[in-house]
């Protein structure tokens, strides 16, 4: 098992969540972002910024039962389909059953966007993200060691 981050937009208190979770679980943390990031990490991988190339990587060292963190619902979409599991960088586990329904919202919104629509983007991170992120992560881990 490992943990890979999709760290182009991770916040740094998850990168810092991430390693520290990690090594308490002596679980190996890998990072993936273009050379446009400064990211320090004992498994850093780096690859150019054209579009969907850290995704493109994170999804070939994904295995089954990694933990995937990221932002990005397509992305998140087949990492389930790798069997591996995955969250996102405020805690919330991504679930099969509920993947094609948030797809399905990201079009939308894309849609209404394209034609000159506005959205809302995230709100600012909070200390409650960072604590339920590591409630999250932790939780997978015990679930994924103990079955």
């Amino acid at each position: 098992m490992k943990i890979v981050v999709d760290a182009d937009a991770c916040p740094k208190a998850v990168l810092q969540l991430c390693r520290q979770i990690g090594s308490n679980y002596a679980i190996p943390v890998w990072t993936v972002a273009s050379f446009n990031h400064n990211i320090i990490s004992d498994h850093h991988v780096i690859v150019g910024s054209a579009s969907q190339e850290a995704d493109i990587k994170i999804i070939n060292l994904t295995e089954p039962g990694d933990i995937v963190v990221t932002q990005d619902w397509g992305l998140a979409s087949m990492v389930l389909g790798r069997a591996a599991y995955c969250l996102s960088p405020v805690g919330k586990e991504y679930q099969p059953a509920r993947i094609e329904f948030l797809l399905e919202e990201r079009e939308l919104k894309a849609k209404f966007r394209r034609g000159g629509g506005r959205t809302k983007g995230p709100g600012k991170r909070t200390q409650e993200d960072d604590r339920r992120f590591a409630a999250v992560l932790e939780g997978i881990i015990i679930r994924t060691i103990n079955s």
